[in-house]
């Protein structure tokens, strides 16, 4: 460091040198006073040199300090009037006090000083009242990092303009695997003759080539059902503003046998390696089929899923085939474990009761011993009267135990069967599910993304009008020596006739075919009349719902209970499913209070409509036509102003969940 920067701090110490120099400079002078004479004339000088040196250095000093400080000065001057920083200071009532001229470039007036701050952008004065440390801003053409100083009152405008360009490009070109299956190609082909076949190819390969033509993907055909398409993240926001009306036009193709052709249409994003990509894109895949295809699934790398499309319901597949196979698949898991315990949902209906009976009795067909597990306290009314026919059975209901129970009786060697849901949250006893590796899913529910990890066997056609129609085919591959007894097959038939509405929704001729090799095992349909009966109270609380409905939009009636009154599940879906019989009504919500103590809501649909994707939203679930949800910590009107506004998005800005 040069001396002009050293505080001329040592000059004590020299004088304390000097006078000890004179002290012995006396003695020299009593002694010896020509010596003395001359060490005195020594000692003056040095005293005079040392003392100009000094006043020299604090003159220098004190020089570059006065020039230094008229520098930083003048420097501060024009980086507060030059630098590409804005800086604004606001009086308490936001209007502006000060501003730098780099201000200028984001306004077209010559200043802004004495404008208020909502000048600048209409957020800033909210952002700043609710203590925001950093907001950005967008002005004009500009994006801006705003850094707010409340106390000072000072404002701190970054331009980040070029920064974000930047950024959005790289996003924009990041890559995004897609893969297209047609669903139904091989069912609509099975009877084709080539030429038939070569032309419905010919229409669906011309039909993708100019949609991805249109839109710059690159397109590749992998199988005769199977095509992979490449393209970059603008492009997908393109397709996604469009809603994937290539659903659409590849629907409308329709067949000689008068059956559209879909597709599903799996996609992989995120800033992930190309293998991770294709993996996204094969599990969007796999979602949107289990969902029931005709329709995109877009999976990211933190999981969120996007659908849109789902506006038909999932073609009844016409062979067996894959019916026969899961049986003999179920017959090997059955064999090779030690007991059998079946499962279904919270809140148990006739399905899944059914259901349940029916894979006990195919664990009994293979000799080996199967429990249904059952919560005596989530017996709903609409089950009750079944569950007490049941008990009248000494021997079918011994093989029903509590989970409690169950969770003494499972082991490693367990098999557990899951029927009419495939959600961890909605079954019987979510704790079963870590006690066994051996798992096996049956359902008829379109594929939400929660589901049970790791099952050992999946069976799920969202065709299916219930799980009672699933298990029913599967019990006809089983054993010969199987016997179903009236009562095990009226529960079978319930479950089936309950979710079809007496075979008037969702209805395929394998429903038929099913409840037909019921009746012959002597189910008996007045007994099921008897199992559906109800109560005049139970008549009168949903005819209260209906009562309160109203129209939302063209063709939604929305119903909402009052606040204290509390509904069973059942009572709330009969009066969707009411609501949906009246004239002009295409899609009915009924919202009530449940006796749990949460917002029940139940949607239905004629099919315009995918009330799945809506009530999905709300962390529900179901079919195209039929869903449902509960809500918690929430009351009736939030419930039903959120159901509301995802009814506009739906309308406004595409199927999203």
């Amino acid at each position: 460091m040069p001396n002009i920067f050293k505080k001329p701090t040592m000059s004590g110490h020299l004088w304390v040198i000097y006078t000890i120099s004179l002290i012995l400079l006396g003695f020299i002078w009593y002694f010896q006073w020509m010596l003395g004479l001359m060490m005195m004339l020594l000692l003056a000088g040095s005293i005079f040199y040392s003392v100009r040196t000094e006043q020299n250095m604090i003159n220098e000093t004190e020089e570059y300090i006065s020039t230094l400080s008229y520098r930083v000065k003048k420097v501060g001057e024009e980086a507060l009037l030059e630098m590409p920083i804005g800086i604004v200071l606001y009086s308490e009532d936001y209007k502006v006090e000060w501003a730098n001229p780099y201000m200028n470039k984001f306004t077209k007036e010559d200043t802004i000083v004495g404008e208020s701050l909502n000048d600048l952008s209409d957020d800033l004065v909210s952002y700043i009242k609710e203590s925001h440390g950093e907001v950005w801003l967008d002005i004009d053409e500009y994006k801006l990092q705003t850094l707010v100083k409340r106390d000072e009152r000072l404002l701190y405008f970054f331009d980040r303009t070029n920064q974000t360009k930047i950024h959005n490009l790289y996003k924009n070109e990041q890559t995004v695997l897609s893969i297209i299956f047609l669903d139904n190609y091989e069912e609509i082909t099975q009877g084709m003759d080539d030429t038939a076949k070569s032309q419905i190819n010919s229409q669906v390969t011309s039909i993708l080539n100019k949609w991805a033509g249109d839109f710059g993907i690159y397109l590749k055909r992998t199988s005769q059902e199977r095509f992979m398409a490449v393209m970059n993240q603008e492009i997908l926001q393109a397709l996604e503003r469009n809603k994937f009306d290539i659903l659409d036009d590849v629907r409308e193709l329709i067949t000689d046998q008068n059956v559209p052709l879909t597709l599903s249409y799996g996609i992989g994003v995120g800033p992930v390696s190309l293998p991770e990509l294709g993996e996204l894109a094969q599990s969007s895949l796999d979602l949107a089929l289990g969902r029931g295809g005709d329709q995109v699934a877009i999976k990211d790398d933190t999981g969120k899923v996007r659908f849109y499309g789902g506006k038909t319901n999932p073609m009844e597949k016409r062979t067996r085939v894959r019916a026969r196979v899961i049986s003999h698949a179920m017959k090997e898991l059955v064999q090779n474990s030690e007991r059998v315990l079946i499962m279904g949902h919270k809140s148990p209906d006739m399905d899944a009761v059914g259901a349940s009976i029916g894979i006990l009795k195919i664990a009994q067909a293979n000799q080996k011993e199967g429990n249904i597990v059952l919560d005596p306290d989530e017996i709903d009314t609409g089950v009750q009267r079944m569950i007490e026919e049941i008990e009248k059975d000494d021997e079918l209901w011994s093989n029903f135990i509590t989970p409690e129970d169950a969770m003494e009786l499972v082991t490693n060697d367990t098999l557990l069967v899951v029927v009419d849901t495939h959600k961890p949250s909605l079954v019987m006893e979510e704790k079963l599910l870590t006690k066994t590796e051996h798992v096996v899913v049956i359902d008829h529910h379109r594929r939400a993304e929660e589901f049970i990890s790791d099952p050992t066997l999946v069976y799920m056609e969202p065709y299916a009008s219930s799980t009672a129609e699933l298990v029913t085919e599967l019990l006809e591959y089983q054993p010969k020596k199987l016997k179903l007894s009236m009562l095990e097959a009226t529960s079978l038939l319930s479950g089936i006739i309950v979710d079809t509405k007496a075979f008037t929704l969702r209805t395929g001729s394998r429903t038929f075919d099913a409840a037909s090799y019921l009746r012959s095992k002597g189910a008996d349909t007045v007994l099921v009349q008897k199992f559906m009966k109800e109560d005049i109270d139970v008549y009168v609380q949903r005819s209260r719902l209906i009562e309160k409905a109203d129209m939302y939009r063209d063709g939604i009636a929305i119903s909402a209970g009052e606040h204290g009154e509390e509904y069973g599940p059942v009572i709330i879906a009969q009066a969707a499913d009411t609501l949906l019989t009246m004239t002009g009504v295409i899609c009915s919500f009924v919202i009530s209070e449940r006796k749990d103590g949460r917002i029940g809501i139940s949607a239905r649909s004629l099919g315009d409509i995918n009330v799945q994707v809506i009530m999905e939203r709300m962390n529900g679930g179901g079919h195209l036509t039929n869903a449902a949800t509960q809500l918690e910590d929430t009351t009736i009107e939030d419930a039903r102003a959120l159901l509301q506004d995802i009814i506009d998005e739906y309308f406004e800005g595409g199927d999203e969940e």
